[in-house]
């Protein structure tokens, strides 16, 4: 089991991107994330998912280069989705 509030390993994450692989899906995520914010109940329900259970709070540090630290997770995807690397992981 993996403690509460750690991203997802490799494997996890393609698990978690399976259904979003698609550009259109990812789009769409991004889409509501950006109509209704992070406090969305599926927005948080996949932010949950993406980090077994718990939505980090910040900092968040990410592997982009350039541009390492997020002041939380919200922010961080929402950059994601706007620079449309929607697979990135922190």
């Amino acid at each position: 089991a993996q403690q509460l509030g750690t991203p997802l390993s490799d494997q996890e994450y393609r698990q978690f991107f399976r259904s979003l692989r698609a550009a259109h899906r990812a789009s769409t995520a991004c889409l509501l994330r950006a109509l209704y914010g992070c406090q969305n109940p599926l927005v948080q329900r996949l932010d949950e998912y993406e980090n077994h259970g718990v939505i980090p709070e910040g900092p968040i540090c990410s592997e982009l280069p350039g541009t390492p630290f997020f002041p939380d997770f919200c922010t961080f995807s929402f950059y994601r989705c706007t620079r449309k690397r929607y697979f990135i992981k922190v």
